[in-house]
């Protein structure tokens, strides 16, 4: 799901529909389009879509033998995918680096929290559930709050509920399916002392992702882009040494090389015979 424009500055995304359904040929004509109007590609997925998108994703970059394609398949839940894309494509308006905006990536993860109120957790398997939960979740009327991101939580929602939130200041943005109630605007939202409230559609795999359509999600996140790029442009920047593009952290997102002294690193923890 492609989110509206935070700001004026935010580029818009191209939604790549039905990729692996269509012809192959219409599929790699579209990307090498993008490559040549752009010079690079980040292509954000979730986890939740079919195995066949992640398979013709690979299949396009194989065919075209592009390292200026960036594959980033975070583990967030649908509408926190949707908010770290919509942040990137802030950030693209940026002076910023292709590798670096698309390592930004792996950093931003780490500031959004990502959660829902369920109806049921009876077929929810992105969260560990014990098997109390489950029982309760055949009670009429029950309800649960689940952080998926970035640390598994789960409560039964009772008056005295709560779930461990961001220690800095956010934005909530509120996604409504099937579920009715205000608990996460009325309660979870002043608990998490959030700095402002949207909604948004539900993302189309949401109902998959959480294992039940009777939900809300949510999801914090940093929404001023100068806050971003400070984050961003306040890491130590390395640059990989088979592609040759400026990349944060020890892989390099366009050619997936790894650093030579982690792997040195990575080489050495392995014990000998």
């Amino acid at each position: 799901m492609a989110l509206p424009a935070q700001d004026e500055r935010t580029l818009p995304a191209v939604v790549l529909q039905d990729v692996h359904q269509r012809p192959l040929e219409q599929a790699l004509a579209e990307m090498q389009t993008l490559i040549e109007t752009h010079g690079h590609v980040i292509v954000v997925s979730s986890r939740a879509v079919p195995a066949a998108v992640d398979r013709r994703l690979h299949t396009i970059r194989s065919i075209l033998e592009s390292d200026r394609i960036a594959l980033f398949r975070p583990d967030l839940p649908p509408l926190g995918l949707a908010v770290l894309a919509r942040q990137l494509r802030q950030l693209a308006s940026c002076d910023l680096t292709p590798g670096v905006l698309a390592s930004a990536g792996r950093l931003l993860t780490h500031y959004i929290h990502a959660g829902a109120l369920l109806g049921s957790v009876a077929r929810l398997d992105r969260v560990p559930v014990s098997l109390k939960s489950h029982a309760k979740s055949w009670m009429p009327g029950s309800q649960f709050g689940v952080i998926a991101h970035p640390e598994p939580q789960l409560v039964k929602i009772d008056p005295q509920a709560t779930l461990s939130g961001p220690e800095f200041g956010t934005w909530m943005l509120v996604a409504k399916g099937q579920l009715q109630s205000d608990w996460v605007t009325a309660s979870l939202a002043p608990a998490w002392k959030v700095q402002g409230l949207r909604e948004a559609q539900l993302p189309a795999e949401s109902a998959g992702w959480w294992g039940t359509g009777k939900l809300i999600e949510f999801c914090t996140y940093l929404p001023d882009l100068s806050v971003l790029y400070q984050l961003v442009s306040s890491v130590r920047q390395g640059r990989c040494h088979w592609c040759g593009i400026d990349v944060i952290g020890d892989r390099c997102v366009f050619c997936s090389a790894v650093a030579p002294e982690h792997e040195q690193s990575y080489e050495n923890q392995i014990p000998a015979g």
